[in-house]
């Protein structure tokens, strides 16, 4: 099969299926991303666009996410129609929706089948806007959303199928979307997150590794920010801390803004965190890892007695179920999202999002008595293994709606 995958961050969502398919080999496989850095990868050829046209800073507010849409939209159009010259027809398109790359696909290919990402549909109540008193939305919140949310309609045309990976993401959509779209996670490599008892963390502060047997506690976002609740951690912390002299919190994390309105402050969230929590903490035993590769980041969790998720009603992280499938004991917040994969007192423990002090109490029971709260560990792997598994779960569903939507002699061997 010819494939032609998009999404301006290579390899975003399709991390997966993408090296099952260049490994599966036989396929023609085409990347259209932004991304500048990715290397050329035998199997698949990585195709760079550059967007047609960013708005001014001072651009129509309502208009100014169309704006930038229809900027990337053209400037992968154009790069598609180049490879078309080339000769390159594919029998599908699979790409994100979200930043108006497909909306003009079928300018270039008419007949050629589009399965694209329907992430999240923005919502002015419901979802994260307004969710906490603490970032309100603004009076023009509805109609910005609205606005933002013109790069959906327009695409709920452009594609012949829809993809969202949970139920939650699917409802935030009008009903109007639902019979396109078909909800299937991207899939979790449970045979490679599997926990590991013997794993380790260097700490160059401690001089030494950290292992189970430390009283380690972890919190991570790929952006320290209100969405993920950085806030409420923070807060927790001098609680958690002061319970258990013992205990060490690592955070994974940039000091950047992936959702929501940066901070004001110099430094960021994470600055006017540690302004506010100030000599409460003791900062010896805090350990701000960063962004860390992928690996260090499965030693981080694999050694963590108990790992902190907090989100707002948004996109469910990948971590967070990541996190599931290598066993760790998981307090998360009670939002929608997380109730869809996590099941208090079954596969984790759930909590209010806005009550940072019940957060600290539960994450200091764990703490305290974590051979009590291992089977929650246990049952959450199962229960990725069982639901969330890409080979076994996801993958088959995947391959079954590509090759419903291509001609029978081009499909996919499952």
């Amino acid at each position: 099969m010819k494939v032609l995958f998009v999404h301006q961050n290579f390899p975003g969502q399709y991390r997966e299926i993408f090296q099952w398919l260049v490994a599966q080999g036989g396929h023609e496989i085409v990347f259209l991303t932004q991304r500048k850095d990715v290397a050329q990868i035998n199997g698949a050829r990585i195709v760079q666009y550059a967007s047609h046209h960013k708005p001014r800073e001072d651009a129509y507010g309502p208009t100014s996410y169309w704006e930038e849409c229809c900027g990337n939209g053209l400037g992968a159009a154009f790069a598609a129609q180049k490879l078309a010259a080339e000769g390159f027809r594919p029998d599908i398109v699979i790409g994100h929706v979200g930043w108006g790359e497909l909306t003009f696909f079928k300018e270039v290919w008419r007949d050629v089948p589009i399965l694209g990402f329907l992430e999240y549909y923005f919502l002015a109540s419901g979802g994260s806007v307004g969710f906490d008193p603490e970032f309100p939305a603004s009076e023009h919140a509805p109609f910005l959303m609205h606005a933002r949310n013109a790069v959906n309609f327009a695409n709920i045309q452009t594609i012949d199928r829809g993809q969202s990976p949970t139920l939650f993401q699917r409802d935030t959509f009008p009903d109007s979307f639902h019979p396109k779209i078909y909800v299937k996670h991207d899939g979790i490599r449970t045979d490679r997150l599997t926990p590991d008892p013997d794993a380790s963390v260097p700490l160059g502060r401690l001089g030494r590794s950290v292992t189970r047997e430390d009283e380690i506690f972890t919190y991570m976002a790929r952006n320290m920010e209100p969405t993920r609740g950085f806030h409420k951690f923070m807060r927790a912390l001098p609680h958690i801390l002061d319970a258990r002299p013992d205990a060490r919190a690592l955070i994974i994390g940039g000091n950047e803004v992936s959702y929501g309105k940066a901070s004001a402050a110099k430094g960021g969230y994470r600055a006017e965190m540690e302004r506010e929590v100030g000599d409460r903490v003791d900062w010896d035993r805090v350990h701000f890892l960063g962004k860390v590769p992928y690996a260090a980041y499965r030693q981080i969790i694999r050694v963590s007695r108990c790992h902190v998720y907090l989100t707002v009603p948004f996109v469910l992280s990948w971590s967070c179920m990541e996190s599931m499938s290598m066993g760790a004991t998981i307090v998360a917040s009670d939002t929608a999202p997380v109730r869809e994969v996590m099941t208090h007192g079954e596969t984790g423990l759930l909590v209010d999002f806005h009550d940072h002090e019940a957060l600290a109490r539960q994450v200091i029971d764990v703490l305290q008595r974590p051979a009590e709260f291992a089977d929650l560990g246990q049952a959450a792997r199962r229960h990725m293994v069982e639901t969330y598994d890409f080979t076994t779960q996801c993958l088959p569903e995947h391959l079954r709606q590509i090759n419903d939507l291509v001609p029978k002699a081009r499909r996919i061997a499952v």
